[in-house]
């Protein structure tokens, strides 16, 4: 089944939103800085957003572990 460019860069936002989201509190309880923390997990959000979506379409372009859908014929 071939999956869209636009469901790969929603899915690697909405994970990106949760993976900052524990970046920037994990980085609040180690460095006691909130600024620095909305700074940190900002950054990392773009880029990995970015890293994301190209690993997303790569492993998309794989053969490797995919099952072909069998013909559904009706007798």
């Amino acid at each position: 089944m071939a999956e869209k460019h636009y469901r790969s860069l929603a899915k690697a936002v909405s994970w990106r939103l949760t993976g900052s989201l524990d970046t920037l509190i994990i980085t609040f309880l180690v460095t006691g800085k909130l600024k620095w923390a909305f700074t940190i997990s900002g950054v990392e959000l773009f880029t990995k957003i970015f890293l994301y979506y190209v690993h997303e379409r790569v492993w998309h372009k794989i053969n490797w572990g995919k099952i072909q859908p069998r013909p559904n014929y009706e007798i």
